[in-house]
């Protein structure tokens, strides 16, 4: 007897949807099906986020059908598809932070009565939060939980209303090792369910360790759809950007010069203490360690956020005091954040406005007015030279795919003729592509005789595109490697702790 496989729960066929003249989705098809975390990759601006929308009954699609258990439906509102077991959570969880655990969790539901049944509700919250093996006082108020407890609670609300697919957008981006793991149990309990997983992240290891099958977006289209075990990493890749990306940590070997930084016992009172380096011209020095082991500390010590105590700066064999950033950039320090949307840029201004931002006099020599034709050939330099994709340089920074964005940071700060460049996770939330770029770019700049220190939780990235790796943990500094000396087992074991 021939056994019919029932219907995806929720299936997109030949989806296209248009803004304006551009064309975010072409004839997208996609299954979810109960019991599976499917893993959706792509660059940014490949489409991901106008299907999310799409299925969440946000946007109505131009042409296709959406269909749910095998039956045509239209999602007028995020309510319809809600209605219908259809929830997503994304990489900064919608949380009310005035309201307690359980009024987060039950928030969604229409109520019968004017009556609220506060122990009973509490009783509920606890029960779902239990099955996701969460330990929270559901009685408590949200704000001040962390990212990770945020996102259980996202679950939990889904769970209340009987979800059946859960999409989660980059949900793993502000969490630990340890918090990913948990919240990967988390989807695996879902999975064991029966729940319907739309799994959209950048970081393909967190791709093969979680998914079932793995599909491509590029450009707007469904590339491909892999089992697993089906598909390398390589593949996955060069489907994605659409070429072989063979050499993805791009680097050329080159003579390092003379000093430029040299740092000496810097150190900041219960923060970080003892840290002794030297950048050379021309150098790329890695900063590793765990989350929390100072890192950005030092960095935010040089840049002149918040100084440093003691010790010593020197540039250019000459001491320097470093008490503000103003400070640093007059001295040839630049930083680049590893917050770009909070800290690093300023999205609603163009990105003309960003690149020459801080160094801003030098485009209004006289009467305080600024010179606009100079200041846009000054982007459009940077536009072509870090191949920031655009439709016109007074786009918004904030309507830019994640990777432009952090290009057009980096050309911000390029911008201020720096010489030393301090870059904390620089490739922290974007496409494969785009990380690509940023590691040729900074290749680059260290063969051009740029002094650069980069921060990043990457280690394959920081043994790869480093000279040197200053490995750091619980604000002492534990291990100094060169190139040939720096393997992912030493450095580990000195960010660790472990004898």
């Amino acid at each position: 007897m021939h056994v019919v496989d029932p219907p995806p729960v929720l299936a997109m066929r030949a989806i296209s949807k248009r803004f304006g003249a551009t064309r975010a989705l072409d004839g997208v098809s996609l299954d979810l099906r109960a019991g599976e975390v499917h893993a959706l990759v792509g660059e940014n601006g490949a489409g991901k986020s106008t299907l999310i929308k799409v299925m969440t009954g946000v946007h109505q699609p131009d042409e296709g059908a959406v269909l749910v258990d095998g039956e045509p439906v239209t999602l007028h509102s995020a309510a319809d598809a809600q209605a219908r077991g259809i929830a997503a959570i994304f990489q900064e969880p919608l949380i009310f932070p005035d309201l307690s655990v359980a009024e987060n969790i039950f928030i969604g539901h229409r109520d019968q009565g004017r009556v609220v049944h506060w122990k009973r509700m509490c009783a509920d919250a606890a029960e779902i939060l239990a099955r996701l093996d969460v330990h929270i006082d559901p009685r408590l108020p949200a704000s001040g939980l962390p990212v990770a407890a945020q996102q259980a609670i996202e679950i939990a609300k889904a769970i209340s209303l009987d979800v059946r697919v859960l999409i989660m957008d980059e949900p793993t981006a502000a969490l630990s090792a340890h918090e990913v793991e948990r919240l990967f149990r988390q989807v695996r309990r879902l999975r064991d369910d029966g729940v319907a997983v739309l799994f959209i992240s950048h970081r393909l290891d967190e791709v093969f360790e979680l998914a079932d099958r793995i599909s491509v977006f590029r450009d707007g289209r469904h590339i491909a759809t892999h089992a697993r075990e089906d598909v390398t990493r390589g593949e996955l890749v060069a489907a994605m950007v659409g070429r072989e990306v063979s050499d993805f940590y791009a680097r050329h070997d080159h003579e390092p010069g003379d000093v430029v930084l040299r740092v000496r016992d810097l150190g900041r009172t219960g923060v970080f203490s003892g840290i002794a380096f030297d950048v050379h011209a021309g150098e790329v020095l890695g900063l590793a360690g765990l989350v929390g082991a100072g890192r950005t500390d030092v960095a935010l010590a040089l840049f002149g956020v918040a100084p440093a105590e003691v010790g010593t700066v020197e540039l250019d064999g000459e001491r320097v005091e470093i008490r503000s950033p103003r400070q640093a950039l007059d001295h040839g320090i630049a930083y680049l954040s590893e917050d770009r949307r909070h800290v690093g840029l300023s999205l609603p201004q163009s990105i003309t406005a960003n690149i020459t931002l801080p160094s801003l006099g030098r485009y209004a020599p006289r009467l305080g007015l600024v010179d606009r034709r100079a200041e846009r050939e000054v982007a459009e330099g940077f536009r072509t030279r870090l191949r920031i994709r655009t439709p016109g340089l007074n786009q918004a920074v904030g309507l830019l795919s994640g990777g432009n964005q952090q290009k057009t940071m980096l050309a911000k700060w390029l911008n201020t003729e720096p010489r030393v460049l301090i870059l904390d996770e620089p490739t922290r939330g974007i496409d494969v592509g785009a990380k690509a770029d940023v590691h040729g770019i900074v290749d680059d700049l260290a063969r051009s005789g740029l002094a650069i220190v980069l921060i990043s939780s990457d280690l394959p990235e920081v043994l790869a595109v480093s000279d040197r790796v200053l490995v750091m943990r619980e604000g002492a500094q534990t291990g100094l490697f060169d190139r040939a000396d720096a393997t992912q087992e030493r450095v580990m074991t000195a960010a660790v702790g472990v004898a």
